[in-house]
């Protein structure tokens, strides 16, 4: 009789994953390395969420259908809502190995949802390097607000959440917002 005393390998975690069109919420399947981790891993293009419940985007708290698992592509994704800043994964990860963190107020936007929270970047924002340099594809952001721009009832905050940086329209550091006189 073998005993398993090994750790698990991977854990569940609660998110909410936006689309264009839909909300999922479910669990998604996560290793050593977090959802972080498994959102930027080039060798995998998909995604599953588990005990997924989808609502469309125009009627967020109606729910359409309930599946065991549901299948997507990461490409698809808009962005991935997290319950803790701990399921993104380890911190170094997170913050790509660097401990001199800057962190910038930022407004982000797609064409479907307008998103609000904190940038963490080591040493200056730098729009190319974030936007078309290294291998994330989802980058990380804290504290966030995220509105559909069309629809103002669809507001989701989250401590963590990750951005498809492929649909990203642009950036505003709250910190260059012009000043008016009133």
């Amino acid at each position: 009789m073998a005993t398993d005393t090994s750790p698990r390998t991977f854990r569940f975690l609660p998110g909410d994953i936006l689309t264009s069109g839909y909300r999922v919420v479910g669990k998604v399947m996560a290793g050593s390395t977090g959802v972080l981790g498994m959102m930027n891993d080039v060798t995998r293009s998909s995604l599953e969420i588990h005990d997924a419940r989808l609502a469309r985007l125009h009627m967020p708290t109606k729910l359409v259908d309930h599946f065991e698992v549901v299948r997507m592509t990461k490409l698809r994704v808009q962005a991935m809502c997290m319950a803790r800043r701990e399921d993104l994964g380890p911190q170094a990860l997170v913050r790509g190995g660097f401990t001199n963190i800057t962190e910038y107020p930022a407004r982000i936007t797609t064409q479907v949802f307008e998103i609000e929270g904190i940038l963490e970047i080591s040493g200056r924002f730098d729009f190319s390097l974030l936007m078309g340099e290294g291998s994330r594809e989802f980058i990380p952001v804290f504290n966030a607000t995220l509105t559909a721009i069309l629809l103002p009832n669809l507001r989701v905050e989250s401590p963590a959440m990750l951005i498809n940086r492929r649909q990203v329209e642009l950036i505003a550091l709250l910190g260059q917002r012009v000043k008016t006189d009133k």
